[in-house]
């Protein structure tokens, strides 16, 4: 496998199953938007834009995937998302869902 195909086929996961890599991100550890931003870019090679993160991390709160609380650090205030065991049973499920999908012979 060539290093352009495996980038390629990473980064298109990342785009199109942007709600799962957030809550695997958070999953690993909280963190908050910009931060969030970041590691997309650092990790993936993806630039996240303001107006496609916020609201997503608005939607994935209000499904009850994530909460978010205001932190003060360094005399700023920044809302820091955690996953919940809902967000946490919605990852697991895309893994078995994944695995089985791999592990499909049927398609020869």
């Amino acid at each position: 496998m060539t290093e352009n195909f495996k980038k390629e086929i990473v980064q298109r996961i990342i785009r199109n199953l942007l709600d799962i890599q957030i809550l695997r991100l958070i999953l690993a550890q909280p963190m908050w938007g910009y931060r969030i931003k970041k590691q997309f870019e650092t990790r993936f090679g993806i630039k996240l834009r303001h107006g496609a993160l916020y609201p997503l991390l608005n939607e994935l709160e209000q499904k009850g995937f994530l909460t978010s609380q205001m932190q003060q650090q360094g005399g700023r205030t920044r809302k820091v998302y955690s996953i919940t065991e809902k967000g946490v049973d919605y990852v697991e499920a895309y893994a078995f869902v994944l695995r089985e999908q791999i592990r499909n012979q049927d398609i020869q």
